[in-house]
């Protein structure tokens, strides 16, 4: 197995375990909602745009709700499990867009119950979630008011982005390459926080994703 596909059935495992109706941090979404938006950004091409741009989104979420309430709990997870169909773009850059993806969504469901704690994670998905979170973090955290440093443990900062609304200041999150990474698309993450008290603020409020 890929690491993409260890993390979805890592995934699929977590989201049997808790039940569809258990809270996600997808805001409003339980599990089973979860489990539909993964289905439908695989197997729907038509509503799959609407995830990204909000001129379709009304389109993608009345299908999202229709997966949802129209799917078995059971068939959602095997859809969720089964990976990508042959048709989808997903198959081809499964390596590339589904391994953040996919952990992502595990911390979703993870972090949204109660006494959760940070996974060890394996070496082959640390690597990847490290060489995605420069580019997603450049995306994501482009329009952050201030300069946001991403600092691993070691010391070594691994991308500045930001609008530098705050000028002469820079904002340093530590964390795990992982936390960065959920920190820059908006996610609960153990992060430090060093610099200006109201720049720290404000890239802390910033609205975060893509």
């Amino acid at each position: 197995m890929t690491v993409a596909q260890r993390e979805r059935a890592a995934l699929v495992d977590t989201m049997r375990a808790v039940g569809p109706d258990a809270p996600t941090l997808c805001e409003g979404w339980t599990t089973r909602d979860l489990a539909a938006h993964l289905v439908i950004r695989e197997y729907r091409p038509d509503a799959a745009p609407g995830i990204m741009i909000p001129f379709f989104a009304s389109h993608t979420a009345k299908v999202q709700d229709e997966v949802a309430g129209k799917n078995d709990w059971d068939e959602l997870l095997s859809k969720v499990a089964s990976g990508p169909p042959v048709y989808s773009p997903f198959k081809l850059l499964d390596p590339m867009a589904n391994v953040a993806e996919m952990f992502i969504h595990h911390e979703d469901v993870r972090r949204a119950q109660p006494d959760w704690e940070p996974r060890v994670l394996e070496q082959g998905l640390c690597r990847s979630l490290r060489r995605t979170l420069s580019m997603m973090a450049w995306l994501t955290l482009a329009k952050v008011p201030g300069r946001v440093a991403l600092r691993i443990p070691e010391g070594k900062t691994v991308l500045t982005a930001g609008s530098g609304k705050f000028h002469g200041t820079t904002v340093v999150v530590t964390g795990a390459p992982e936390e960065l990474l959920l920190f820059a698309v908006g996610r609960q993450a153990r992060v430090e926080f060093d610099g200006d008290a109201e720049a720290v603020q404000a890239v802390r409020d910033a609205p975060k994703g893509l």
